[in-house]
C-alpha cells in the first residue's frame, strides 16, 4: 500500500496514523507503513519488494530465480520503528520487550513407524504438490493420484519396512536430536524449548504449532533438518508453515513470536567436519593396500531434473557440501557423487546410485565408503536402500568391501553446530517463512518462464517437464471413469 508523499518523517506518525512507523525510502524520501497486519506482509516501494516484518528490502525486480537469490544476500537495513503511543500500549507484553525465550522447530519427513501406517503416510507424501507438481488443468487429480500410487506402493513398502524393523526410526531419532539440542541449549544458559514437526506423518507440524503457542517463545527459529535446500524437502515443509501463518496471522506475528528461517546450511564449517570426520573413521579401518583401491561414493536423495530446471538450488548445494567435506577428508581420496530414490517415468537426477555402483564395479574397485550425504538421520533410504538393495549390488557388482557412512544422529558435534546455528540465527536479518520459500524456489503454482501454448507441444514439455506424468494421470482418469484398471496403471510407479 502507498501513502501519500505528503506524508514525511518530519511530521508525528501519531498526528496521522495510529501505530505507524517511518520508512526512509530508496530515493530519500519517507513514507508511513501501518505496524500490525502489514507487518506480516510486503509492500512495494519504487520497485523494491519491502518486508515489513523486519525492515527489510531486497531488490525483486529480476525474474530470474537465480539472480532472485543473489540478491536476497544485500539487505539492508531501511529504518526502525518510531515509538508511538498506539503501539507502545497495544504491545507492551510482545515477543520484542520480553527477555529471550527460544523456540526452535526442527522440519523433517517423518516415516510411518507401523506396518499399519504405511499407506496412510505414501498417500500423504504423494499429494503433496511439491512431489508430484501436476499441470494446472490435472491438479483435480491430486487425491486420486496419490491414493492409487499410496495402495500400489504399500505392499512393496511395508516388506522394506519389515526389512530394518518394522518401521522407520526417523520420528525416534528426531526426537533424540531434539532432546540433544535442548541439553546443550540449557547448557549454555539459554531458555529454550525444541519442537519438532513432520511432513508426512504424526507429529505432523500443525501438531508442532500447537506446542509452540503454548510455550510462547519470544524468538521461534525455523530448522528443516535438510541441509540442502530442495523443493521438495524444506521447500515443502515451509509451505506447511507458511499456510498456517497466513490462516492465524494474529498468532503468528513477529510482534508475538518473533520468527527466523535458517533455509540452508550445507556449508557450515561444524556440519562439514563431523561429516569428514566420520568419512576418516570408515576409511581407518582400511588397510594401506586397500586403500590403494578406494573411492567415497555420495549418494543424495534425487529429485526430478525439472525441479532444477525450475530454479531450485538442490543439484548446485549437494555438489558444493561434497567438494567442501572431501576438501577436508583430502586430496588424496577420490570421490563421486550419484542420486538415489527415483520414482515413476519422469528423468531424475544424474547419475543414479545403482548404475554408478555397477560401473565402480566393472572397472575393478575393490573398496567403497558410501555417504548418504542428504540425510541427517537413519531412516528407510539408508537403512534399506543403501544398506540392503546397494550394499548387496556393490557385491554383485565385484567390490569387496562396502563401507557406509552412519548418518549424523545425535553427533555430538554436529548437535553443538546446530546449537551454533540456531543462536546465531537470532543475531542476523530476520529470514521469514514466505520469503526463505520466495527467496530460493518458483512457487509451486507459479511456472517458470517459458511461453506456453495449449496442447502437448515442446513449450509446454519444457514448462514441466513432467509430460509422461500428465499422461499417466489422463490415461488413469479415462480408466477410472470408463471401468476397472486404474490400480494397474500405476504399477509403473513401483
Amino acid at each position: 500500500e502507498r501513502f501519500p508523499e505528503s506524508l514525511t518523517s518530519d511530521q508525528s506518525p501519531s498526528e496521522k496514523s495510529a501505530g505507524v512507523v517511518v520508512m526512509k525510502k530508496l530515493t530519500g524520501k519517507s513514507c508511513f507503513v501501518p505496524v500490525g497486519s502489514a507487518l506480516t506482509g510486503r509492500i512495494r516501494l519504487n520497485g523494491c519488494s519491502v518486508l515489513t516484518e523486519n525492515l527489510y528490502a531486497v531488490n525483486s525486480t529480476r525474474k530470474n530465480h537465480s539472480t532472485r537469490r543473489r540478491s536476497a544476500a544485500r539487505c539492508v537495513p531501511l529504518a526502525t520503528a518510531v515509538p508511538v503511543e498506539s503501539v507502545s500500549d497495544a504491545s507492551a507484553g510482545n515477543a520484542g520487550n520480553r527477555p529471550l525465550r527460544l523456540g526452535v522447530l526442527l522440519l523433517n519427513l517423518g516415516g510411518p513407524e507401523r506396518q499399519a501406517d504405511v499407506e496412510g503416510f505414501l498417500y500423504n507424501l504423494f499429494s503433496d504438490p511439491d512431489i508430484i507438481r501436476l499441470p494446472p488443468l490435472l491438479t483435480p487429480l491430486q487425491g486420486f493420484l496419490a491414493n492409487e500410487i499410496a495402495r500400489s506402493r504399500a505392499p512393496k513398502s511395508r516388506a522394506a519396512y519389515e526389512s530394518i524393523g518394522g518401521g522407520s526410526p526417523i520420528v525416534r531419532i528426531t526426537n533424540q536430536q531434539a532432546d540433544a539440542l535442548e541439553t546443550e541449549l540449557k547448557a549454555r544458559g539459554v531458555e529454550s524449548k525444541v519442537f519438532v514437526g513432520m511432513r508426512y506423518w504424526h507429529p505432523f507440524t500443525e501438531e508442532a504449532l500447537e506446542q509452540i503457542q503454548q510455550y510462547e517463545p519470544t524468538k521461534l527459529v525455523i530448522l528443516p533438518l535438510y541441509p540442502q535446500y530442495s523443493i521438495s524437502t524444506s521447500g515443502s515443509s515451509l509451505r506447511v508453515l507458511d499456510k498456517r501463518f497466513r490462516e492465524n496471522t494474529a498468532a503468528w506475528s513477529p510482534l508475538k513470536i518473533d520468527h527466523t528461517v535458517v533455509s540452508e546450511w550445507y556449508q557450515r564449517p561444524g556440519y562439514l567436519q563431523a561429516q569428514a570426520d566420520l568419512i576418516l573413521e570408515q576409511i581407518a579401518t582400511l588397510t594401506d593396500e586397500e586403500r590403494k583401491s578406494l573411492k567415497v561414493m555420495f549418494s543424495a536423495h534425487g529429485v526430478p531434473e525439472s525441479y532444477i530446471e525450475a530454479g531450485d538450488p538442490y543439484q548446485k548445494q549437494i555438489e558444493n557440501c561434497c567438494a567442501l567435506i572431501m576438501d577436508r577428508v583430502g586430496s588424496d581420496v577420490e570421490w563421486v557423487l550419484s542420486y538415489q530414490s527415483r520414482v515413476g517415468p519422469v528423468q531424475w537426477l544424474q547419475p543414479y546410485t545403482d548404475t554408478v555402483l555397477e560401473e565402480l564395479g566393472a572397472s575393478g574397485l575393490k573398496n567403497l565408503v558410501v555417504v548418504p550425504i542428504s540425510f541427517v538421520s537413519e531412516h528407510i533410504e539408508t537403512l534399506e536402500e543403501i544398506d540392503i538393495e546397494y550394499r548387496e549390488l556393490a557385491h554383485e557388482s565385484g567390490i569387496e568391501k562396502f563401507l557406509r557412512v552412519p548418518a549424523l544422529d545425535c553427533n555430538p558435534a554436529f548437535i553443538k553446530d546446530v546449537a551454533d546455528m540456531s543462536l546465531e540465527a537470532l543475531e542476523k536479518p530476520s529470514l521469514r517463512v514466505g520469503e526463505a520459500i520466495n527467496l530460493n524456489q518458483s512457487p509451486a503454482d507459479e511456472d517458470p518462464d517459458v511461453p506456453v501454448k495449449f496442447g502437448f507441444n515442446q513449450n509446454a514439455e519444457t514448462l514441466n517437464g513432467r509430460i509422461a506424468m500428465l499422461t499417466l494421470a489422463a490415461l488413469a482418469a479415462g480408466q477410472f471413469l470408463t471401468g476397472p484398471g486404474a490400480f494397474q496403471l500405476f504399477s509403473l510407479l513401483r
